[in-house]
């Protein structure tokens, strides 16, 4: 390969990995993405008000309730309810978003439990936001690993960003690669998407110049003989690692690698203090 060739090479990976890190930055701070969360309310049978929704909150058996006053409003799915609205059992990692002026209300299930979420674009954590500080992409960490699925999804579950809080994925099934000749695998969950794949890790960087929690990697599907690529240069911070108002999973104790993974989102100015 001619030097001009690998310039080429390496400019039009560097620039895909900059729509990729344009994008990621765009969902976070959009006028209702995670850095405009002003609280997380958990919800249970006692009628509750906050400062930051609408309406009086509640949960059961037969889902979430919200009572509102006459002189408020929340619209639903297109829709304007005032009074009683139901929003019925939600599912699992499942949620509604009700629009109260320039404002979004979740209404959500995480881990077992129901939430409001309200999201407000003049959050300060929004207003003051300046950007994901990032390792700069380099070839060297996008590496080629093998997809072996399970014989059945197995059940797993993790931990979360919230104390006491318990997610449960079914795992399809683990990636096996090397890096720096450390024979290394993952487990890996479903993705966003047919046969995408999601896997979440910690790494000797982490807590030291990355997030110390976890760090989520989406994987496109697998090839026929399984051959996936996972490139570490896309290693992205979960809301979690930004703001204390997201239930974010934590990876499975063998996604904990051995290996320092300089790549990727760093430690968010919002934790570090600079």
């Amino acid at each position: 390969m001619t030097t001009e060739a690998t310039t080429t090479d390496l400019h039009a990976f560097t620039e895909a990995w900059l729509v990729w890190y344009r994008a990621q930055e765009a969902r976070l701070a959009a006028p209702h993405g995670f850095l405009a969360v002003t609280g997380l309310h958990w919800l249970d049978d006692r009628p509750q008000r906050f400062p930051d929704a609408p309406g009086s909150w509640h949960t059961g058996p037969e889902g979430v309730v919200v009572d509102l006053d006459e002189s408020e409003e929340l619209v639903v799915d297109g829709t304007p309810v005032r009074g009683e609205h139901r929003f019925g059992v939600l599912p699992e990692r499942g949620g509604v978003n009700a629009v109260w002026g320039d404002a979004v209300i979740e209404v959500a299930k995480r881990g077992g439990q129901d939430i409001v979420r309200p999201r407000h674009p003049d959050a300060p954590l929004r207003t003051a936001f300046t950007g994901t500080p990032a390792y700069a992409p380099d070839p060297r960490w996008a590496v080629t690993g093998r997809y072996v699925p399970f014989d059945s999804p197995r059940p797993t579950t993790v931990g979360a960003a919230v104390e006491s809080l318990e997610h449960v994925y079914d795992a399809p099934g683990r990636v096996e690669f090397e890096l720096d000749g450390h024979p290394l695998s993952l487990t890996a969950f479903p993705g966003h998407g047919a046969g995408r794949l999601l896997v979440l890790f910690t790494d000797a960087t982490s807590g030291v110049t990355t997030y110390a929690a976890t760090r989520a990697l989406a994987l496109d599907p697998p090839a026929a003989d399984g051959t996936v690529v996972l490139d570490f240069n896309r290693a992205a911070n979960l809301p979690c690692a930004y703001t204390d108002l997201a239930t974010c999973p934590l990876p499975p104790a063998e996604n904990r690698l051995p290996v320092a993974i300089e790549a990727g989102h760093k430690i968010p100015r919002e934790r570090s203090g600079s």
